[in-house]
């Protein structure tokens, strides 16, 4: 019997909740996939309106999506008691950096049912081309 089912329901530790409400990366889940046409991250912020969250990308080519979820409703000033909470709460930050095939100036988001999916169009990438150095001879 593990320690977890010893535990009265007062006192119930949930290790994985507690992890994840104190870890903005694991509050935040995101997905980045690859196609052939672009680059597509895809989070879950449930419960937060688009005007809650704010994408952005530097010139240092780092996506940047950060937000706030807020406590508010924890305290509405009514006499409440709370027997459990575990939905995350508080300002949380992703940072992806993009690869060079990425138009950082194109970028294009979108939000519905608390998921938020950020395009990014791929452009092709140049590779430097080799030139050959001829050797000349020496003249003595």
């Amino acid at each position: 019997m593990s320690l977890i089912s010893q535990l009265s329901d007062v006192e119930t530790f949930d290790p994985f909740l507690s992890m994840i409400n104190k870890c903005p990366v694991l509050s935040t889940p995101t997905d980045w996939k690859e196609t052939p046409e672009a680059h597509i991250f895809i989070s879950d912020i449930p419960g937060l309106k688009k005007e809650e969250v704010k994408v952005e990308v530097d010139e240092g080519r780092v996506l940047r999506i950060s937000g706030d979820r807020n406590a508010d409703d924890e305290k509405d000033g009514s006499n409440d008691k709370w027997h459990r909470v575990e939905r995350c709460r508080g300002k949380f930050l992703r940072r992806f950096r993009l690869p060079e095939n990425a138009k950082t100036d194109q970028v294009k988001a979108s939000m519905e049912n608390g998921v938020l999916v950020v395009t990014i169009p791929k452009q092709e990438v140049k590779k430097p081309e080799k030139k050959v150095i001829e050797i000349e001879e020496k003249k003595a």
